[in-house]
């Protein structure tokens, strides 16, 4: 989409992310936007991510001549519009009622990538469909090799390009707002929530016409009317959480396509993938929810971009909000970058049309932080970084 066409998408009325996330609120049932908003135990790697990505600074030039700035960028053999794409998010339609075909279709129109996450509430073929086999399938790595087997058979018969393997949720976060909103899937019906759904009738009414969400992917494994508790015991039984060495190398045997690794924020995990043969990681904290202790993303990024940037693609997600983000993480070496809450709030905000104006708003954005700096392409933009 040119840049023309992409203006069209973008709405006034909402220039900001901050913008979208005030009025995601007012729309948005309380548990679940604490379910999308929400770091784990006291929110500082979720406040830190952002801290220290604001930080970065770049250095414009303004005596100089620069062609229009192009932010088109190549990667695994697709050259996308922009160097952004959507995060995987678990629990979409929990969030706002079809979002995650909202979001696919956004992507698909805007030539970004979309990945869809094991656990969230539409099927691997319907995003196929939708994206035209253009999306990318991020897999929770299943405890029984049977159903390893057939998540990947299932987005190699979807044409799923490139297979993200999660390697951050060795154990779940300890969310203590989602603990006290008695969050499960389907959410559960104390007094609370059902008041928080009354007061919020358009997704109210958007739940009842799209139904109510269910891990759509997950329900050729699933026995039939599971209520909450055996629910819960389902996918601690599914799911085993940890990815070793042993389980990447079988990945990387089984999938022909473009492997890439979800959660990789050290050297030794960076150097072990790459003797694997992945194609790419992504440098991430899953959005500051798993380990309050840890690091920022663009910490960890800019080093280890700096030592196997030429021998193995390195991406980042966690804390990006805005354009002047995308050009800091960029300009700190990484290749690509993804957002999850960002896009939310787009939907969440405003229904159908918030996917096509939150990926208009960010390349309009990054667009000026180019023309700013006088960087003529995205690839120009370490160049641009005061140390």
């Amino acid at each position: 989409m040119n840049p023309v066409e992409s203006k069209q998408d973008f709405l006034s009325a909402y220039p900001a992310t901050a913008d979208l996330k005030t009025r995601a609120r007012k729309r948005i049932p309380r548990f679940a936007f604490e379910y999308l908003t929400g770091g784990c135990n006291e929110d500082y790697n979720l406040d830190k991510n952002k801290l220290e990505i604001q930080q970065v600074e770049l250095n414009p030039r303004y005596l100089t001549t620069t062609p229009q700035s192009d932010i088109a960028t190549p990667l695994f053999g697709q050259n996308y519009s922009a160097p952004f794409g959507i995060a995987p998010i678990g629990l979409q339609g929990l969030i706002w009622p079809n979002s995650t075909a909202i979001l696919a279709k956004a992507a698909t129109r805007h030539n970004i990538p979309f990945i869809l996450s094991t656990v969230t509430t539409d099927s691997i073929e319907a995003i196929g469909d939708i994206t035209d086999g253009k999306a990318w399938f991020q897999l929770y790595h299943p405890a029984k090799d049977e159903v390893r087997d057939d998540l990947l058979d299932r987005a190699r018969s979807a044409e799923y390009p490139v297979l993200v393997a999660l390697a951050d949720v060795p154990s779940f976060g300890y969310r203590p707002r989602d603990i006290r909103n008695g969050l499960a899937m389907p959410p559960k019906m104390n007094l609370a929530n059902i008041l928080q759904i009354l007061g919020k009738p358009t997704w109210a009414l958007k739940t009842l016409r799209h139904g109510s969400p269910a891990f759509k992917t997950l329900q050729p494994y699933m026995p039939n009317n599971l209520n909450l508790k055996a629910l819960g015991k389902f996918m601690d039984q599914t799911f085993e959480g940890r990815l070793d060495e042993t389980k990447l190398k079988i990945l990387r045997d089984k999938w022909k396509g473009k492997l890439v690794v979800k959660g990789i924020v050290n050297s030794e995990d960076c150097e072990k993938a790459i003797q694997i043969g992945v194609d790419g990681i992504i440098v991430s904290n899953h959005g500051g929810r798993q380990l309050d202790a840890g690091q920022s993303t663009i910490t960890p990024m800019a080093k280890l971009s700096k030592v196997y940037g030429d021998r193995i693609v390195v991406m980042m997600d966690s804390g990006i909000r805005s354009g002047p983000d995308i050009a800091r993480t960029l300009a700190k070496g990484a290749a690509f970058t993804f957002m999850g809450r960002p896009f939310m709030y787009g939907v969440g905000a405003l229904g159908n049309k918030g996917g096509n104006h939150i990926i208009a708003m960010m390349k309009l954005q990054l667009i000026q932080v180019l023309q700013q700096l006088s960087c003529k392409s995205i690839a120009d933009l370490p160049n641009h970084l005061i140390p």
